[in-house]
Protein backbone atom coordinates (compact mmCIF):
# COMPACT_ATOMS: atom_id res chain seq x y z
CA UNK A 1 0.00 0.00 0.00
CA UNK A 2 1.20 3.24 -1.18
CA UNK A 3 -0.56 5.74 1.44
CA UNK A 4 0.94 8.93 -0.14
CA UNK A 5 -0.60 8.08 -3.33
CA UNK A 6 -4.07 7.39 -1.35
CA UNK A 7 -4.09 10.26 0.79
CA UNK A 8 -4.01 12.39 -2.79
CA UNK A 9 -6.48 10.98 -4.00
CA UNK A 10 -8.61 11.11 -1.06
CA UNK A 11 -7.81 14.82 -0.77
CA UNK A 12 -8.58 15.36 -4.52
CA UNK A 13 -12.21 13.79 -3.71
CA UNK A 14 -12.52 16.29 -1.44
CA UNK A 15 -10.57 19.29 -2.82
CA UNK A 16 -12.45 22.60 -1.98
CA UNK A 17 -15.92 23.11 -3.87
CA UNK A 18 -16.01 19.54 -5.56
CA UNK A 19 -18.16 16.76 -4.14
CA UNK A 20 -18.95 13.16 -5.79
CA UNK A 21 -21.52 11.98 -8.12
CA UNK A 22 -23.29 8.64 -6.81
CA UNK A 23 -24.36 7.14 -10.25
CA UNK A 24 -24.26 3.79 -9.22
CA UNK A 25 -28.04 2.59 -8.89
CA UNK A 26 -28.01 -0.69 -9.32
CA UNK A 27 -30.06 -2.40 -11.81
CA UNK A 28 -33.59 -2.17 -9.80
CA UNK A 29 -32.66 1.62 -8.39
CA UNK A 30 -32.59 2.99 -11.96
CA UNK A 31 -35.31 1.29 -13.55
CA UNK A 32 -37.46 3.14 -10.23
CA UNK A 33 -36.06 6.02 -11.61
CA UNK A 34 -36.67 5.84 -15.34
CA UNK A 35 -40.26 4.50 -14.52
CA UNK A 36 -41.04 8.06 -12.86
CA UNK A 37 -40.18 9.77 -16.54
CA UNK A 38 -41.95 7.13 -18.37
CA UNK A 39 -38.20 5.72 -19.93
CA UNK A 40 -37.47 1.93 -20.22
CA UNK A 41 -34.42 0.79 -18.47
CA UNK A 42 -32.44 -1.03 -21.41
CA UNK A 43 -28.62 -1.19 -20.94
CA UNK A 44 -28.47 1.34 -24.03
CA UNK A 45 -30.65 4.16 -22.25
CA UNK A 46 -29.17 3.31 -19.29
CA UNK A 47 -25.72 4.20 -21.15
CA UNK A 48 -27.06 7.33 -22.66
CA UNK A 49 -28.40 8.64 -19.63
CA UNK A 50 -24.92 8.22 -18.30
CA UNK A 51 -22.95 9.65 -20.87
CA UNK A 52 -24.95 12.61 -21.27
CA UNK A 53 -23.69 13.54 -17.13
CA UNK A 54 -20.12 12.22 -17.83
CA UNK A 55 -20.21 14.96 -21.28
CA UNK A 56 -21.86 17.86 -19.27
CA UNK A 57 -18.24 19.81 -19.59
CA UNK A 58 -19.01 22.32 -16.35
CA UNK A 59 -20.37 20.17 -13.99
CA UNK A 60 -17.93 17.31 -14.46
CA UNK A 61 -14.92 20.11 -15.04
CA UNK A 62 -15.74 22.39 -11.68
CA UNK A 63 -17.85 20.74 -9.34
CA UNK A 64 -17.52 16.93 -9.61
CA UNK A 65 -14.65 15.52 -8.40
CA UNK A 66 -15.23 11.80 -8.93
CA UNK A 67 -17.91 9.70 -9.87
CA UNK A 68 -19.06 6.34 -8.17
CA UNK A 69 -19.90 3.59 -10.65
CA UNK A 70 -22.02 0.50 -10.99
CA UNK A 71 -20.84 -2.60 -12.82
CA UNK A 72 -22.54 -2.53 -15.66
CA UNK A 73 -21.33 0.91 -16.45
CA UNK A 74 -17.65 0.72 -15.82
CA UNK A 75 -17.30 -1.34 -18.33
CA UNK A 76 -19.46 0.39 -21.09
CA UNK A 77 -18.54 2.83 -23.74
CA UNK A 78 -20.49 6.24 -24.99
CA UNK A 79 -22.18 5.78 -28.13
CA UNK A 80 -19.02 6.51 -30.22
CA UNK A 81 -16.72 4.21 -28.35
CA UNK A 82 -15.19 5.87 -25.89
CA UNK A 83 -15.46 4.22 -22.54
CA UNK A 84 -17.01 5.61 -20.05
CA UNK A 85 -14.20 5.92 -17.39
CA UNK A 86 -12.78 8.29 -20.26
CA UNK A 87 -14.95 10.11 -20.51
CA UNK A 88 -15.11 10.36 -16.56
CA UNK A 89 -10.96 11.23 -16.62
CA UNK A 90 -11.15 13.47 -19.50
CA UNK A 91 -12.96 15.49 -17.72
CA UNK A 92 -10.55 15.81 -15.06
CA UNK A 93 -12.66 13.40 -12.05
CA UNK A 94 -12.08 10.60 -11.01
CA UNK A 95 -13.29 7.12 -11.74
CA UNK A 96 -14.77 5.19 -8.48
CA UNK A 97 -16.75 1.84 -8.40
CA UNK A 98 -19.83 0.62 -6.24
CA UNK A 99 -18.32 -3.01 -4.68
CA UNK A 100 -20.91 -3.97 -2.42
CA UNK A 101 -23.62 -6.81 -3.39
CA UNK A 102 -26.62 -5.34 -1.79
CA UNK A 103 -28.22 -6.40 1.32
CA UNK A 104 -29.48 -9.90 2.68
CA UNK A 105 -31.56 -10.43 6.16
CA UNK A 106 -29.24 -10.79 9.16
CA UNK A 107 -29.58 -14.29 10.79
CA UNK A 108 -31.32 -13.56 14.61
CA UNK A 109 -31.84 -10.56 13.80
CA UNK A 110 -35.51 -9.35 12.53
CA UNK A 111 -36.51 -6.58 10.08
CA UNK A 112 -32.30 -6.10 10.06
CA UNK A 113 -29.60 -6.40 7.30
CA UNK A 114 -25.84 -7.56 6.51
CA UNK A 115 -24.34 -6.17 3.05
CA UNK A 116 -22.35 -8.68 1.29
CA UNK A 117 -19.76 -8.84 -1.30
CA UNK A 118 -16.44 -9.59 1.26
CA UNK A 119 -15.47 -13.12 -1.18
CA UNK A 120 -13.88 -12.64 -4.05
CA UNK A 121 -13.91 -8.74 -3.57
CA UNK A 122 -9.82 -8.76 -3.87
CA UNK A 123 -9.91 -10.37 -7.52
CA UNK A 124 -12.49 -7.67 -8.23
CA UNK A 125 -10.91 -5.05 -6.84
CA UNK A 126 -7.88 -5.98 -8.74
CA UNK A 127 -10.15 -5.70 -12.02
CA UNK A 128 -11.46 -2.64 -11.22
CA UNK A 129 -8.25 -0.67 -10.74
CA UNK A 130 -6.98 -2.13 -13.64
CA UNK A 131 -10.44 -0.59 -15.85
CA UNK A 132 -9.25 3.11 -13.63
CA UNK A 133 -11.14 2.87 -10.55
CA UNK A 134 -9.23 4.59 -7.76
CA UNK A 135 -11.75 4.84 -5.34
CA UNK A 136 -14.52 2.09 -4.10
CA UNK A 137 -18.12 2.65 -2.03
CA UNK A 138 -19.15 -0.04 0.25
CA UNK A 139 -22.87 1.20 1.90
CA UNK A 140 -23.74 -0.59 4.92
CA UNK A 141 -27.85 0.01 6.26
CA UNK A 142 -28.97 0.63 9.54
CA UNK A 143 -32.73 0.98 9.86
CA UNK A 144 -34.32 2.72 13.13
CA UNK A 145 -37.54 0.98 15.25
CA UNK A 146 -37.65 2.07 18.78
CA UNK A 147 -40.66 -0.14 18.89
CA UNK A 148 -38.88 -3.01 18.28
CA UNK A 149 -35.38 -2.24 19.71
CA UNK A 150 -33.87 -1.31 16.23
CA UNK A 151 -30.73 -1.17 15.62
CA UNK A 152 -29.49 -4.23 18.14
CA UNK A 153 -25.57 -3.91 18.56
CA UNK A 154 -25.54 -7.33 16.45
CA UNK A 155 -26.43 -5.33 13.18
CA UNK A 156 -24.49 -2.38 14.00
CA UNK A 157 -21.04 -4.29 15.04
CA UNK A 158 -21.77 -6.85 12.03
CA UNK A 159 -22.19 -4.06 9.40
CA UNK A 160 -19.32 -1.92 10.94
CA UNK A 161 -16.93 -5.27 10.38
CA UNK A 162 -17.77 -5.68 6.98
CA UNK A 163 -17.26 -2.13 6.10
CA UNK A 164 -14.08 -2.34 7.87
CA UNK A 165 -12.37 -5.81 6.16
CA UNK A 166 -13.94 -4.31 2.89
CA UNK A 167 -11.73 -0.63 3.79
CA UNK A 168 -8.79 -2.66 4.39
CA UNK A 169 -9.06 -4.90 1.13
CA UNK A 170 -9.28 -1.51 -0.69
CA UNK A 171 -5.95 -0.50 0.41
CA UNK A 172 -4.43 -3.27 -0.18
CA UNK A 173 -5.54 -3.24 -4.01
CA UNK A 174 -4.08 0.86 -3.80
CA UNK A 175 -7.90 1.38 -3.97
CA UNK A 176 -9.52 4.67 -1.59
CA UNK A 177 -12.49 3.12 0.58
CA UNK A 178 -15.54 5.26 0.77
CA UNK A 179 -16.82 3.96 3.85
CA UNK A 180 -20.49 4.92 3.82
CA UNK A 181 -22.53 3.50 7.01
CA UNK A 182 -26.62 4.99 6.55
CA UNK A 183 -28.80 5.15 9.20
CA UNK A 184 -32.19 5.81 7.44
CA UNK A 185 -34.42 8.52 7.55
CA UNK A 186 -37.59 6.42 6.97
CA UNK A 187 -39.04 5.74 10.50
CA UNK A 188 -40.62 8.36 12.57
CA UNK A 189 -38.12 8.93 15.22
CA UNK A 190 -36.63 12.28 16.07
CA UNK A 191 -33.86 13.91 15.54
CA UNK A 192 -32.22 13.38 18.59
CA UNK A 193 -32.67 9.34 18.28
CA UNK A 194 -31.03 9.57 15.17
CA UNK A 195 -27.90 11.92 16.64
CA UNK A 196 -27.52 8.96 19.19
CA UNK A 197 -27.85 5.69 16.76
CA UNK A 198 -25.28 7.55 14.04
CA UNK A 199 -22.81 8.26 17.17
CA UNK A 200 -22.79 4.64 17.99
CA UNK A 201 -22.93 3.81 14.31
CA UNK A 202 -19.63 5.46 13.69
CA UNK A 203 -18.02 4.79 16.92
CA UNK A 204 -18.28 1.38 16.21
CA UNK A 205 -17.08 2.05 12.57
CA UNK A 206 -13.85 3.50 13.56
CA UNK A 207 -13.67 0.81 15.98
CA UNK A 208 -13.40 -1.74 13.61
CA UNK A 209 -11.48 -0.02 11.00
CA UNK A 210 -8.85 0.32 13.46
CA UNK A 211 -8.92 -3.41 14.29
CA UNK A 212 -8.58 -3.99 10.54
CA UNK A 213 -5.56 -1.68 10.63
CA UNK A 214 -6.98 0.94 7.68
CA UNK A 215 -5.12 3.65 7.11
CA UNK A 216 -7.67 6.86 7.91
CA UNK A 217 -5.57 9.39 5.76
CA UNK A 218 -5.91 7.15 3.21
CA UNK A 219 -9.96 6.88 2.96
CA UNK A 220 -13.38 9.12 2.83
CA UNK A 221 -16.22 8.78 4.92
CA UNK A 222 -20.35 9.03 3.63
CA UNK A 223 -22.17 8.98 6.67
CA UNK A 224 -25.72 10.64 7.08
CA UNK A 225 -26.82 14.15 8.44
CA UNK A 226 -28.57 13.72 11.84
CA UNK A 227 -32.43 14.82 10.78
CA UNK A 228 -35.64 13.04 12.02
CA UNK A 229 -36.96 10.04 10.14
CA UNK A 230 -39.85 11.07 7.21
CA UNK A 231 -42.46 10.08 9.49
CA UNK A 232 -41.43 11.98 12.62
CA UNK A 233 -44.04 14.68 13.77
CA UNK A 234 -40.85 16.85 14.85
CA UNK A 235 -39.21 18.85 12.36
CA UNK A 236 -35.91 20.14 12.42
CA UNK A 237 -34.76 23.38 11.14
CA UNK A 238 -31.89 23.59 8.67
CA UNK A 239 -29.54 25.08 11.76
CA UNK A 240 -30.04 22.42 13.65
CA UNK A 241 -29.35 19.66 11.81
CA UNK A 242 -26.38 21.59 10.87
CA UNK A 243 -25.24 22.53 14.63
CA UNK A 244 -26.14 18.88 15.50
CA UNK A 245 -24.34 16.88 12.87
CA UNK A 246 -21.23 18.80 13.22
CA UNK A 247 -21.33 18.18 16.94
CA UNK A 248 -22.00 14.70 15.99
CA UNK A 249 -18.92 14.32 13.86
CA UNK A 250 -16.94 16.32 16.00
CA UNK A 251 -17.29 13.49 18.61
CA UNK A 252 -16.85 10.58 16.53
CA UNK A 253 -14.57 11.01 13.28
CA UNK A 254 -11.03 11.71 13.54
CA UNK A 255 -9.18 14.13 12.14
CA UNK A 256 -6.55 12.26 10.39
CA UNK A 257 -9.70 11.42 7.94
CA UNK A 258 -9.36 13.62 4.84
CA UNK A 259 -12.93 14.55 3.81
CA UNK A 260 -16.49 13.95 4.41
CA UNK A 261 -18.67 13.29 1.90
CA UNK A 262 -22.40 13.23 3.00
CA UNK A 263 -25.20 11.02 1.30
CA UNK A 264 -28.16 12.86 0.69
CA UNK A 265 -30.56 9.92 2.17
CA UNK A 266 -33.82 11.10 0.50
CA UNK A 267 -33.61 14.95 1.44
CA UNK A 268 -35.32 16.75 -1.28
CA UNK A 269 -32.46 18.97 -3.53
CA UNK A 270 -32.79 22.14 -1.84
CA UNK A 271 -33.06 20.52 1.90
CA UNK A 272 -29.71 18.29 0.70
CA UNK A 273 -28.13 21.59 -0.35
CA UNK A 274 -29.37 23.84 2.27
CA UNK A 275 -27.74 21.22 5.54
CA UNK A 276 -24.42 20.89 3.72
CA UNK A 277 -24.19 24.52 3.24
CA UNK A 278 -25.09 25.25 6.67
CA UNK A 279 -22.43 23.18 8.20
CA UNK A 280 -19.70 24.71 5.96
CA UNK A 281 -21.04 28.15 7.28
CA UNK A 282 -20.22 26.67 10.78
CA UNK A 283 -16.86 26.49 10.07
CA UNK A 284 -13.68 25.05 11.97
CA UNK A 285 -13.46 22.05 10.82
CA UNK A 286 -10.81 19.71 11.00
CA UNK A 287 -12.15 17.57 7.50
CA UNK A 288 -13.53 19.33 4.26
CA UNK A 289 -17.23 18.46 4.00
CA UNK A 290 -18.60 17.95 0.77
CA UNK A 291 -21.26 15.79 -0.94
CA UNK A 292 -21.51 12.66 -2.25
CA UNK A 293 -25.18 12.35 -3.55
CA UNK A 294 -26.94 10.19 -6.19
CA UNK A 295 -31.00 11.16 -6.28
CA UNK A 296 -29.92 14.90 -5.22
CA UNK A 297 -28.61 15.51 -8.02
CA UNK A 298 -29.82 13.17 -10.64
CA UNK A 299 -33.78 14.43 -10.41
CA UNK A 300 -33.58 17.18 -11.62
CA UNK A 301 -31.87 15.95 -14.97
CA UNK A 302 -33.82 12.94 -15.38
CA UNK A 303 -36.50 14.70 -15.50
CA UNK A 304 -35.33 16.97 -18.18
CA UNK A 305 -33.87 14.03 -20.26
CA UNK A 306 -36.83 11.97 -20.19
CA UNK A 307 -35.28 9.66 -22.45
CA UNK A 308 -35.22 12.13 -25.51
CA UNK A 309 -32.02 13.02 -27.44
CA UNK A 310 -33.25 16.76 -28.01
CA UNK A 311 -33.80 17.00 -24.79
CA UNK A 312 -29.78 16.27 -23.95
CA UNK A 313 -28.72 20.13 -23.26
CA UNK A 314 -31.49 20.62 -21.03
CA UNK A 315 -30.70 17.76 -18.91
CA UNK A 316 -27.11 19.16 -18.84
CA UNK A 317 -27.82 22.31 -17.45
CA UNK A 318 -30.09 20.89 -14.86
CA UNK A 319 -27.31 18.89 -14.13
CA UNK A 320 -24.94 21.67 -13.60
CA UNK A 321 -27.14 23.65 -11.95
CA UNK A 322 -27.41 21.28 -9.36
CA UNK A 323 -23.92 20.23 -9.35
CA UNK A 324 -22.92 23.90 -9.19
CA UNK A 325 -24.99 24.76 -5.99
CA UNK A 326 -24.02 21.71 -3.96
CA UNK A 327 -20.56 22.67 -4.79
CA UNK A 328 -21.47 26.70 -3.07
CA UNK A 329 -22.61 24.39 -0.31
CA UNK A 330 -19.52 22.99 -0.31
CA UNK A 331 -17.97 26.09 0.35
CA UNK A 332 -20.67 27.67 2.56
CA UNK A 333 -21.27 30.06 -0.16
CA UNK A 334 -24.84 29.18 -0.94
CA UNK A 335 -28.07 30.84 -0.97
CA UNK A 336 -31.69 29.91 -1.69
CA UNK A 337 -31.61 33.03 -4.07
CA UNK A 338 -29.41 31.25 -6.59
CA UNK A 339 -31.51 28.55 -6.79
CA UNK A 340 -33.71 30.52 -9.01
CA UNK A 341 -31.26 31.30 -10.97
CA UNK A 342 -31.30 28.76 -13.33
CA UNK A 343 -28.18 27.23 -15.35
CA UNK A 344 -28.37 28.93 -19.04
Amino acid sequence: MNLADLNQIARAMVAPGKGILAADESSGTIKKRFDVIGVESTETNRRDYREMLFRSNEAMSDYVSGVILYDETIWQNAADGTPLVKLIEQAGSIPGIKVDEGTQPLPNCPGETITVGLDKLAERLAKYYKQGARFAKWRAVIDIDTTRGVPTHTAIMTNAHALARYAALCQQAQIVPIVEPEVLMDGAHDIDTCYNVTEWVLKETFQQLYFQRVALEGMILKPNMAVPGKKSANKASVQEVAEKTVKLLKACVPSAVPGIAFLSGGQSDEEATAHLDAMNKIGGLPWGLTFSYGRALQAAPQKAWSGKAENVAAGQAAFTHRARMNSLAAKGEWSAELETKKAA
